[in-house]
């Protein structure tokens, strides 16, 4: 199969030989053509296997053939992100796919200024990409509007729920037209997204181009179990026995990433960290650092389980594991990706046994585990599996209480119907006579 099979114009096309794309992945074959018929699509694939493409191809030439110019800050198709890396991400790929086609793109997000945003918006946008967030703020002030709106594309809709979205949703499907096309793309499928497609999307195919909530097989997982208070100390110990070349590590607090960064930067390791506090810029900067080999070790919190794609990443380290499950499988899922292979291994405490079952549950798989010489943990880890059980260690049989032919402790003596049982251990007490001392009667 390749791409001109799937109906793709000539534009489109020649984009993706420049960018060397030569066969469509499962989830692109499946998904263009029904988005080029004008389906409502529900998807679901593992992260790092094309859902970009998947959606941004098809979008692109049903844009380029089809509908008015775009008018004055109106846009005529929307991507959803939760995030502000998945977005400047999504939006570089469709730039790039558009390149040969007269469409205009552009990327909104919150913690940088909104005047350049707004002032972008005047002229309209043809494809925007932005937060839920950051959308909602332009439209409330004036520099937004969707009467021209054909499409919405809901990408990691799963994650903008986890992430508290669900209002800001709400208040933008209010304020959509009712006739428009709507795709929905995660890696992962809750409940409570079925419900909302439910909601929002009229008739949907449904893709499922990879087994539910299942990790890529292109990943090697393991666990190494330790003390919390080692850990540091062991992920340097790994990091030098491993001789790592280039790590994204995943904490789970904003605190937990700066100790880490300045442990390791105090050893001379050169690292970086990225979480919510910090600035966009900031943010950014460290991540292009990173990608261009100028940073070894970039710890991050869950603000980058999403959204990051990193050419040929060869290792994941889950220094803390994730309080949602899911996320689990999209902090792997930055290696691994576009059929390279990759490897992931997770730091994992007694206080994190929960967490890990709950993921050996999700992904169904029982993670195999190692015990570093050296760090071995004082506070046992117990088993867990992928029923999510916490297997625990059976307790040793009582013995029973025998009414006879058994041992009675009376002291130095002891009956028994076995000769040879040995003398109790405890020290009998001795029997002390007891002396008359009074005026002895004389009989009469």
């Amino acid at each position: 199969m390749t791409f001109a099979s799937l109906g793709l114009i000539e534009p489109l096309l020649r984009s993706l030989e420049t960018l060397g794309y030569q066969t469509p992945t499962p989830v692109q074959a499946q998904a263009i053509p029904a988005v080029l018929a004008g389906r409502d699509l529900m998807a679901a694939a593992q992260t790092g296997t094309g859902k970009t493409a998947g959606f941004a191809l098809p979008l692109l030439q049903l844009l380029a053939m089809e509908g008015p110019k775009v008018a004055s800050n109106s846009v005529r198709a929307l991507i959803l992100v939760p995030t502000r890396e998945l977005a400047e991400q999504v939006h570089e790929a469709v730039r790039q796919y558009a390149e040969n086609l007269p469409l205009s793109t552009y990327a909104v997000y919150g913690g940088v200024s909104i005047n350049p945003q707004m002032m972008k918006l005047r002229k309209g946008v043809d494809v925007l990409v932005a937060t839920p967030g950051r959308l909602l703020d332009l439209y409330r002030q004036k520099a937004l509007k969707f009467n021209q709106l054909q499409t919405l594309i809901l990408d990691e809709a799963d994650r903008m729920l986890d992430l508290g979205f669900s209002e800001e949703l709400g208040n933008i499907y209010r304020v959509l037209p009712k006739q428009r096309q709507t795709l929905l793309f995660s890696a992962t499928f809750s409940d409570a997204i079925r419900l909302l497609a439910g909601q929002m999307l009229n008739d949907p195919l449904s893709i499922e181009v990879s087994p539910r909530n299942v990790a890529a097989n292109t990943v090697k997982q393991w666990v190494v179990v330790v003390d919390k208070k080692r850990k540091p100390e062991l992920f340097i110990h790994l990091l030098r026995k491993g001789k790592w070349k280039q790590v994204l590590v995943f904490a789970k607090t904003r605190n937990g990433v700066d100790a880490l960064v300045e442990k390791l930067q105090g050893l001379g390791i050169n690292a970086d960290g990225i979480h919510g506090d910090k600035p966009q810029a900031t943010r950014q900067r460290a991540l292009d650092r990173f990608k261009a080999s100028e940073v070894q070790i970039l710890v991050a919190t869950d603000v980058a389980a999403r959204g990051l794609d990193i050419e040929d990443l060869p290792l994941v380290v889950n220094f803390d594991l994730p309080i949602v499950a899911e996320d689990y499988i999209h902090r792997i899922g930055r290696t691994g990706r576009a059929g390279a292979t990759g490897q992931a291994i997770s730091l994992v405490c007694a206080d994190e046994v929960n967490l890990l079952s709950a993921i050996e549950t999700l992904t169904r798989q029982t993670l195999p585990r190692q015990m570093e010489h050296d760090f071995e943990p004082e506070h046992r880890v117990p088993d867990t599996d992928a029923s999510g059980q916490v297997v625990k260690k059976p307790k040793k049989p009582k013995k029973p209480k025998t009414s006879g032919g058994g041992k009675r402790n009376l002291g130095k003596w002891v009956e028994s119907g076995d000769a040879s049982a040995p003398e109790p251990s405890i020290k009998p007490v001795r029997k002390v006579p007891v002396f008359n001392t009074g005026p002895r009667k004389r009989k009469p």
